[in-house]
């Protein structure tokens, strides 16, 4: 029986076959999912994947860690650095106190540059959220989750640690403390207000349907998450006359 690692790469080899696609490109940002995606695309086309680098207002650090992990897969990058864009349209655009507004920006304008490339290159855009983020709705619509593929889409957060061990992604990308990169000093587990591994526990018992042993306050705040968000997993909703 193939491993899930053989059957991911096959996966997306078929995908792009499927849709006459010479590739994939990604978006790097440093953190073990983009890892993971980018170690995945590399086996799946070693001559026709690419790495977007796409800093917007970015720490260096996480910059540095895509690189890094580009340089150990061989893997070719592109860096197209979004902070005068971003900037651009926030001085177009009406202001607002909503931070939510101008964060999500970021990967609405990292969505529409890997796009382009796919489109220059004859590529599938793969996206890197996992099933974790998706059924909370934990990422921006049109941005992060605007993609061709999900090859983590059935992955929850806990279990990409040891995917990308196997992947052969370095400890310290696989250690480091997750974020979107919204803002500075923004990290996930803190916007969300449950750990990853809580969070995949309440989950995985909503689907058993047996939350007997879940803490209320935190199964009542997923589940009014999932329902929140369900406009985000479903394709657009058209009248039906």
């Amino acid at each position: 029986m193939k491993s899930t690692i053989e059957r991911i790469v096959v996966w997306l080899k078929e995908q792009a076959q499927k849709a006459e696609k010479k590739g994939l490109v990604l978006g790097l940002s440093g953190g073990v999912d983009s890892a993971c995606v980018a170690a995945l695309a590399k086996r799946a086309f070693p001559d026709n994947s690419l790495g977007l680098i796409m800093p917007c207002e970015e720490s260096s650090a996480d910059v540095e860690m895509a690189i890094k992990l580009a340089d150990k897969l061989n893997l070719p990058t592109k860096k197209v650095v979004l902070d005068r864009p971003y900037k651009s349209l926030l001085e177009i655009l009406p202001s607002t106190e909503n931070k939510i507004s101008k964060a999500n920006l970021k990967p609405r304008l990292r969505m529409l540059t890997l796009y382009y490339f796919a489109n220059s290159y004859e590529y599938l855009v793969v996206g890197t959220s996992n099933k974790t983020e998706i059924t909370i709705g934990y990422c921006t619509k049109y941005g992060d989750s605007g993609a061709d593929l999900l090859p983590l889409g059935e992955f929850y957060k806990t279990e990409l640690k040891e995917l990308a061990e196997k992947l052969g992604v370095p400890n310290e990308i696989i250690l480091r403390k997750p974020s979107a990169g919204l803002w500075a000093g923004q990290f996930d587990e803190d916007e969300i207000g449950i750990s990853y591994p809580e969070l995949d526990k309440i989950i995985k018992a909503i689907e058993d349907v047996n939350t007997s042993g879940i803490d209320k306050p935190k199964l009542d705040k997923v589940m009014k998450m999932i329902e929140n968000s369900g406009h985000k997993r479903q394709l657009i909703p058209a009248f039906q006359r």
